[in-house]
Order: C-alpha cells, then structure tokens, then sequence
C-alpha cells in the first residue's frame, strides 16, 4: 500500500501567539514572451552582489492595462526564487487586519488568528504578489510602510504582535492602468521601486500566449483572433490577450450549439464580450475615419461608449 503524503504544518507561534498560515497559490499558465520584462523583474529581486546582507531586494510595482498579464508575468518569474508563491487580491475595502492577520471564532469561541497570504509568504520566505494595489485605500497601505523599507516587518493591532519577514521574502505590486483606482501616498510609492511597464504584446507573442492558453483549439481560430488582437493594439484599444482568450472559448461553443461557421462565432462573440465598436476590428479592411472626430489613443472616450449587445437599456 502506498504511503500516504504527509500533511505540512500550518501553524507557527510567534511571540505565543498561534498563527495559522495560507497555503500558496497555483498558477498552471507560463507567461509567453516578454522577456525584458522578466528580466527587469529578475533583478529586482536579485541577491546583492558580493556579501552585503543588510542590502533588501527591491519591491517592484507592476504596470499596464488589465488583462495584459501582469499577475501571470509576476508569478512565473517568482516560481524561479520559490515554489512558494502567495497572491493577495487588493480590493477597495481592503483593511490593514485582512492584509495581516484576522482573528477567527472557533470551537468553543476561542479565537484563532489567520495568516494572510502576504504574511504567510513573509514567515516562509516565499514570494507575494499584492494583485491590483491601487485598489487598496491609503490605510491598508500605512500598514505596509515598515515592510516596504529597511525595517522588513509589520505589526498586528490584532494579535498583538510584531512579524519579521524571511532574508528570502519578496514582494511586488501589479496595477491597472485605468481610472478606478486610488492615488497611492507618494510615501508608499517611493518604496514600491522600480516600476517594472508590461505592455502589449507582440503579433508572435499575442498568438503565443492564446495557444498556450488554448492548447486544443484550432490554429486558424487563434490566428483569427491574434490578427484582431494585433489590429486593437495599433489603435490603442484596450483590448487585452484575456479578451482574446474569452473570445475563442465563447466562439468555439457558439459554433457548437448554433451551428454556426467559425467566423460568425467570433464576430458574435467578440460584440458580446468587447462591444460593438470594438468588434468591427475583426474585420481585417476596416478603418477607423478620421472626420468622425474619435481619438482611438484615447481608451477612456471608448470605454464610455462601450455598449455590448444584449445588455439591457
């Protein structure tokens, strides 16, 4: 009989308070290209040359439109320092005790305290990505401060207790370049350094990145939708790999249940995901013009048209 795996602990104490950790996170899609990037983020988390321990890796922040796979960028290069990698999901109500540790009623209403993911990867010294930062309000941030510097810890109110992070412990920040956000305190920016800039893809690594997401779909589907991604691009529209990605999915299962040729499935598909303006790009010939007094650079004008089909007025 096989022997069973054993069941990693959990738990640590610190200071006599029990603690139990988050389990990492699984990420099963590589990133495609971009290698400059990559590299960028690789020496930022980089050992010092020579033997300086009191040197801190740095703690990029990760920009670019959303869905251009930022998060999947971070995390690949992460599983190259570890095999543990933690993401936190930033949102706008987001407090300092959900970033650190939050109390938990059990059995015989005790209290246990929880780890966070970010915590957790500081005890293990693994890597924590904060995903979508610029979601968080300024008082989640304050609680960060001495992590983000040369003192490396935070402080729980509500465990009481002081947490130092791992001599292995990194950490960085993806952000949305779009309006629905909030302005970070230029304190916390200073210690979120460099800015590590993902843009869009390549026509070579945009059909890449559909393939190694659609293993199994047809290549003349994603050439279909890489040329279309590849037509936003030059516009600036923010059309990302992820709405490239949702497109073939939705179109390959409309063509199934409707009996529809491919080509109709995408078109269908994209108004349904992208929007009606968006989706006249699908069409190889087609050209914005100019004296319609549109400026395609600017994605907040077209954002505000957005209107998809089937949504109800």
């Amino acid at each position: 009989m096989p022997k069973s795996k054993p069941v990693e602990k959990r738990e640590v104490t610190i200071d006599g308070v029990e603690l139990r950790l988050a389990l990492p996170d699984q990420m099963p899609v590589e990133a495609v290209g971009n290698e400059s990037v990559k590299n960028q983020l690789r020496a930022c988390w980089l050992a010092p040359p020579g033997n300086r321990p009191e040197e801190q890796p740095l703690s990029p922040r990760v920009l670019g439109q959303p869905g251009v796979g930022k998060t999947t960028l971070a995390f690949s290069v992460a599983r190259e320092f570890t095999s543990e990698v933690y993401i936190f999901q930033c949102t706008s109500d987001t407090r300092p005790e959900d970033l650190l540790v939050t109390p938990v009623i059990g059995s015989g209403q005790t209290i246990r305290y929880h780890a966070s993911a970010l915590t957790s990867a500081m005890i293990r010294g693994g890597v924590c990505i904060l995903d979508e930062g610029n979601r968080m309000p300024e008082k989640s941030w304050a609680s960060l401060a001495p992590l983000l510097d040369s003192r490396r810890y935070v402080e729980s109110i509500i465990a009481g207790i002081k947490i130092h992070a791992h001599p292995n412990f990194r950490v960085a920040v993806t952000m949305n370049d779009d309006a629905s956000t909030y302005e970070i305190p230029e304190y916390i920016l200073s210690r979120l350094q460099p800015q590590v800039r993902l843009g869009y893809p390549s026509a070579e690594e945009e059909r890449g990145i559909l393939k190694v997401n659609l293993p199994y779909e047809d290549d003349q589907l994603i050439d279909m939708v890489a040329g279309y991604l590849g037509r936003c691009h030059k516009y600036d529209l923010p059309v990302a790999s992820r709405d490239g990605i949702h497109i073939i999915r939705y179109a390959q299962r409309l063509a199934e249940s409707l009996k529809i040729s491919p080509a109709e499935a995408v078109s269908q598909a994209a108004e349904q995901i992208v929007g009606e303006e968006f989706a006249l790009f699908l069409d190889p010939t087609y050209e914005p013009e100019e004296d319609q007094g549109i400026s395609f650079s600017d994605a907040e004008f077209l954002l505000s048209r957005f209107k998809p089909s089937g949504k109800e007025n």
